[in-house]
Parts: structure tokens; C-alpha cells; sequence
């Protein structure tokens, strides 16, 4: 292992959290000879049995630790602490649902004996793993990103190695130092942390790789995708700028305080967050006006403080690049409702712009900060081109009491799932998650990650003695 450390820095005041080993090619070559080595050797495959026996185990680690992991994820992503505490209890609740795929998802049995060419046989299908894994994740969910793309690859007994965000791996590294005391055996899960890309790119790329996991930005993760080996499969899981449409009949009172959670929540490093809300010109100025009253009262500040409803941003990189994304889109004519300016630590302040240029960045790109561009509509056809404009499709969402406004959005919206009357970052552990065009590839979600790690073997028997 190199001798060389990244130190890990709290993006609310800059503390030192912690230090981690810097990997070299050779550290890369040596995890990836081992997991290959595990996969190869099918005597050091791990039962069921044993699997859910390890999985329970590390389960039962985490809940004892949710606090403190919570507090360590906090520090190090900058989410408030009552969010990474709800992180924590997900990511507990997704290493109990892999349990739960396994326990109920076992192949199937194909049809034989349906005609002359099948007379005589039974058919059916079992799951083995895809092979190594390499997952490379993103840092704005520290804890639950990892058990997404770690646990699912122990589950189906799937030799791992991933790297973490190098903002945030000492989350990673809590998880699995835990399920190596829940009894895995050494080299099934192994993490590693280049500071050099070339080094990320060969361990992506490398034809030992049965299947890459990238959370992140989507210019990187199609990059990456073009380097795999043939043979290698994927899922990419990238960012969008969610749309929201809000109808005339929709009840603000019940439909405000979802979109300002969904666009304010973990300072808006979401890759579903509320981003872009078209709303109907009888209503869109008070709806901005109503959303920044919520954005003020929310409390930003020290992530680790239970008070906290907004953190830092991960770097003040971010800060800067949303404040000047906000300034270009106030001189360009829209109106700042609220916010629309740094504060100290990191930190920018809940922002709502109405009305903004249609060209402007915060209608255009992912923003993932705390902004939410509200934009006029007159005819729902209108809203639904613009929502749809962008290279864009993950998860949308609308408000309405009407159920045909509600259909024809649902069908007419690009978008991988849409929410009615709840916020574009809605989500449970195992929905599909699915990002389309620029915004992924592959579907996650526990059960189908689990199913994407492995392949499904089929069985043909012949014997005279099957009947019909």
C-alpha cells in the first residue's frame, strides 16, 4: 500500500476527519488479482447460507452504530445530521432487502414439452455472479451510495473493489471494516482511492471487470463507459435537472413545503432535486414567493448541529460556480426571490429565482446547490416541451387534483418515473432508480443491481422418463 495519505476535510470548517491510504497502480493491479483470483475459484464462492448469515450480522453492526456513523457521514459529506441519519436507517434497510432477494429471487423455470422439439425435457434457471465488480461512487450520500454498489455484489457473491468519492471514503471504509467483522472473508469487498484518473480509468477498463458501477457526473461516466473491456456490463447512474409542474388546481399547501424539500434538501446535491418548477402563470409568482419564505426560515449552518436543515456545499468550488450560475440568471432578467448569495463556511443560502432565462444555466444544467428556478406556463403542452427540452430524463414530477393533467404528463413527460403530487427526489431503496438519455444507463435499486451482478444459467435436461 502506498505510504502516501488523502487527508479527509470537513467542507463545513475544514477540519481534519481522518486520513486514507493513497492507492498506486500496483495497489490497483494487487485488489484486482485478488478478486479475480475469489471469482475464479468456485470453491471460495460463498453459500447463501453464509451470505445472509454475514448480511444480517452486518446489519445488526450498523444499527448499533447509527449514530456515530451518521455523525461521521455528516462531517465528511457536509449532509445535516438528521438527513444522514435517515441515510443510515436506508442503508440498513437495504443490506436487510438483499436478504430479502435472496430469500425470493431464484431463477425460473422455462416452458419444455410444448411441442415435438421439446418433448421429453425440463428447463430452468439459476443466478451466478457477473464476475469482479468495480464501483466507482459519487460523495453527496456517503454512506447509502455504498452499500447501493458494495452490498448488492456480496449478496450475489460477487468479488468487489470500489472507490469512493475522495471527499467522503471514510464512510466507505466504516462499511466495510463492518462487514469484515461481520465475518467476510478478506479480498470480497476492497477499497481503493487513486488520486490519479489514468489509474481509475485502468481499473474500469481492465478485462477482469465483470461489471462497473459509476455514480456521478454523467461527461465522466460515459467516458468511462467507452473504455470497458468487451463484455464488461454497466449502469451509470448520472444527474438530471428535474422538472416540476405545477397546475393550477394543485394545493400549495400541501404541494410547497415537498418542492422546497426536494429542491433545498441536502443543500441541492441531489441528483434528482427539484431544480426547475414551471408553474401556471395564475400562480407562479406566488408559488416563488411562498417557496422562498420556506427556503428563508429553513436553518443553515453545521451539518453535525440536530438544529441544521441546509448543510455546506462540498467545496467552495460549488459555492462559487452556483453564485455566479445565479447572478447570470438575475442579469439576465430574472427576479431573485430569496437567497441568491453565499454564506459563510461553504455554505449558500436556500435561493428561488423566477422566471429566468430560458438559456441560462440554472434552467439548462444541473446546478446540484440549493436553487430553484420557478418558471411561468400558460399552456400545460408548453410546460411539458420545456420540461422535456434538455438531453436530460431521470425522475419528474406534478402537481395536480386532476387526474387527465396528471395522465398526460405522466405520458408525455420524459422521465424514467413520475411523481404525482409528491417531489422528484422521492425514492425508496428498491423502486427502479434509472436515469435516461444523458442521465444514465442500467436501472439501480437493490433488486435490480443484485440482478444486474449476475447472470441467469440456464439447464436444459432430457430424460424419457418426463412426460408432456
Amino acid at each position: 500500500m502506498s505510504e502516501h495519505t488523502l487527508a479527509v476535510h470537513s467542507p463545513y470548517n475544514g477540519a481534519v476527519l481522518g486520513h486514507v491510504a493513497v492507492s498506486t497502480q500496483a495497489d490497483v493491479e494487487q485488489a484486482l488479482s485478488v478478486a479475480h483470483g475469489i471469482f475464479r475459484d468456485r470453491n471460495q464462492w460463498l453459500s447463501k447460507p453464509r451470505r445472509i448469515e454475514i448480511l444480517h450480522r452486518a446489519a445488526e453492526l450498523v444499527s448499533a452504530r447509527k449514530v456515530e456513523i451518521a455523525t461521521q457521514a455528516a462531517s465528511e459529506g457536509g449532509k445535516p445530521l438528521k438527513d444522514s441519519l435517515a441515510e443510515v436507517e436506508r442503508g440498513i434497510d437495504g443490506i436487510l432487502n438483499c436478504i430479502e432477494v435472496l430469500r425470493t429471487e431464484g431463477g425460473h423455470v422455462i416452458p419444455m414439452g410444448v411441442n415435438a422439439a421439446s418433448a421429453n425435457r425440463v428447463a430452468f434457471t439459476q443466478f451466478e455472479p457477473i464476475g469482479v465488480v468495480a464501483a466507482v461512487s459519487a460523495f453527496n450520500h456517503p454512506f447509502n451510495l455504498i452499500v447501493h454498489q458494495v452490498v448488492p455484489a456480496i449478496a450475489v457473491s460477487a468479488p468487489v473493489i470500489v472507490k469512493p468519492a475522495a471527499n467522503t471514503p471514510l464512510s466507505c471504509r466504516t462499511l466495510l471494516d463492518i462487514f469484515t467483522e461481520a465475518g467476510l472473508p478478506e479480498g470480497w469487498a476492497q477499497m481503493v482511492l487513486p488520486t490519479d484518473n489514468a489509474i481509475t480509468g485502468k481499473l474500469v477498463s481492465d478485462p477482469r471487470v465483470g461489471f462497473f458501477s459509476f455514480i456521478g457526473s454523467a461527461a465522466v461516466g460515459w467516458m468511462l463507459r467507452s473504455t470497458l473491456a468487451p463484455g464488461t456490463r454497466c449502469a451509470l447512474e448520472h444527474g438530471g435537472v428535474a422538472p416540476v409542474i405545477v397546475s393550477a388546481d394543485a394545493d400549495l399547501d400541501d404541494a410547497l413545503p415537498r418542492i422546497a424539500r426536494g429542491g433545498f434538501f441536502h443543500a441541492g446535491q441531489v441528483c434528482v432535486g427539484v431544480q426547475r418548477v414551471f408553474c401556471h402563470r395564475s400562480i407562479a409568482e406566488a408559488v416563488a414567493v411562498r417557496l422562498g419564505q420556506l427556503g428563508d426560515a429553513m436553518v443553515v449552518g453545521d451539518p453535525t448541529d440536530p438544529r441544521t436543515d441546509v448543510g455546506p456545499l462540498i467545496a467552495e468550488r460549488e459555492v462559487k460556480r452556483v453564485g455566479q450560475w445565479v447572478d447570470e440568471a438575475v442579469t439576465g432578467g430574472a427576479r431573485l426571490i430569496s437567497g441568491g448569495r453565499a454564506l459563510d463556511n461553504n455554505c449558500y443560502a436556500p435561493t428561488v429565482l423566477l422566471n429566468p432565462p430560458i438559456d441560462s444555466n440554472v434552467m439548462q444544467k444541473e446546478i446540484f446547490g440549493p436553487v430553484i428556478a420557478v418558471y411561468a406556463y400558460d399552456d400545460l403542452d408548453d410546460a411539458i416541451q420545456l420540461s422535456n427540452a434538455l438531453p436530460y430524463a431521470f425522475q419528474a414530477a406534478v402537481f395536480t387534483k386532476d387526474l387527465d393533467t396528471a395522465m398526460q404528463c405522466y405520458q408525455d413527460l420524459d422521465a424514467t418515473a413520475v411523481m404525482v403530487n409528491e417531489h422528484t427526489a422521492f425514492r425508496v431503496d428498491w423502486m427502479p432508480f434509472a436515469g435516461a438519455k444523458l442521465s444514465g444507463h442500467g436501472v439501480g435499486g437493490i433488486p435490480h443491481t443484485m440482478k444486474d451482478m449476475q447472470t441467469e444459467k440456464m439447464m436444459v435436461w432430457r430424460s424419457k422418463a418426463v412426460r408432456g
